[in-house]
C-alpha cells in the first residue's frame, strides 16, 4: 500500500493541510472534481486522495456528484461558506452598501446564494414603506420562478443546466410561473444576454423583482443582489429602470468580497 508520507510531486504538503487543500480545490473548480484531477492538481497519491475524500464525504463537507465519482461541496462546506460571508466585519460593510441602495431605490434589497434546493437569503434590507413582502433571512425560494434563482440558473453551463432541469420540479407557483422547460431555457438565455434576471409575478402574486449577479475573482456567480416590490408601486418595467443602481451596488459588494 502506498505510504501517505511519500514525497508529493508538488512539494511536501503537511498532513494537517491536505484535507483543507482538497476542499479549497473543489471550491475553486466550481464543478464536480474527480479524485484523479485532485491527485494531479495537488500532487498527492491517489490512495491519500481517496481516503481524505471518504472522510470529507462522511462528515458532509463534500458530496458525490450524480456521476457517482466526482465530488462537489457538501452541506457543511456550503454552510461554512455562508457563515464566512456573514462574518461580522464583512456583514456590517455589506449591510451599509445594501442600506444605501434600499434608500436610493425605495424598495427591499436581498442578497441570496444558491443552496441545494433553492436560493437562500443571506441578508436583507427592508423598504420603509408599510406595504412590504416578508421574506426573512434564511428563507429558501425556488430556482425557476424567482429573479435570483433564474440569475443563478442562467450562469450554469449547458450540460449542468440540462441535468438540473431534468430533475427539477417546475411546478407553477402562480399563474405566471414558467413551468415549461423549453420556455424556461429560452428565458434563461435572455437573462444571460442582458445580464440581469426578472420575476414578473412568477413567484408571488402582485410582486415583481429583478436580480443581478455578484461574481468571484474567476468570474463565477457567487451570490445575487435583488430587489422586489409590490405591483401597487412598480410594474416590471419601472423596477427594471433601477438596474443601474443595482449593478453599481453589486460592483461595490464584489470589491468588498474580494478584499
Amino acid at each position: 500500500m502506498p505510504d501517505d508520507s511519500a514525497s508529493d510531486t508538488k512539494g511536501q504538503i503537511p498532513t494537517n493541510l491536505r484535507l483543507l487543500l482538497i476542499l479549497e480545490e473543489v471550491s475553486r473548480a466550481g464543478v464536480p472534481v474527480s479524485p484523479a484531477a485532485l491527485s494531479e492538481a495537488l500532487g498527492l497519491p491517489k490512495p491519500t486522495i481517496h481516503r481524505l475524500l471518504t472522510t470529507a464525504e462522511e462528515q458532509e463537507f463534500l458530496q458525490r456528484d450524480i456521476d457517482g465519482r466526482s465530488y462537489g461541496p457538501g452541506r457543511r462546506l456550503r454552510r461554512l461558506a455562508g457563515n464566512t460571508l456573514s462574518s461580522q466585519r464583512l456583514r456590517t460593510e455589506r449591510l451599509l452598501i445594501m442600506q444605501a441602495l434600499a434608500r436610493e431605490v425605495g424598495e427591499t434589497c436581498n442578497l441570496a446564494a444558491p443552496g441545494r434546493f433553492g436560493m437562500v437569503y443571506l441578508d436583507r434590507v427592508e423598504t420603509l414603506w408599510p406595504l412590504r413582502i416578508q421574506l426573512p433571512v434564511g428563507t429558501q425560494v425556488p430556482f425557476h420562478c424567482t429573479a435570483s434563482g433564474k440569475m443563478y440558473l442562467s450562469s450554469l453551463r449547458t450540460d449542468k443546466l440540462n441535468r438540473f432541469l431534468s430533475w427539477m420540479d417546475l411546478k407553477p407557483v402562480t399563474k405566471r410561473t414558467i413551468s415549461d422547460k423549453d420556455v424556461l431555457v429560452e428565458e434563461l438565455g435572455s437573462t444571460r444576454a442582458r445580464g440581469y434576471a426578472t420575476d414578473d409575478e412568477e413567484f408571488m402574486d402582485d410582486m415583481v423583482a429583478v436580480a443581478v449577479p455578484l461574481r468571484d475573482s474567476e468570474g463565477r456567480l457567487l451570490t445575487t443582489l435583488s430587489m422586489h416590490a409590490p405591483r401597487q408601486r412598480h410594474d416590471l418595467a419601472s423596477l427594471s429602470k433601477m438596474i443601474p443602481q443595482l449593478r453599481e451596488a453589486a460592483d461595490r459588494l464584489e470589491t468588498l468580497g474580494l478584499n
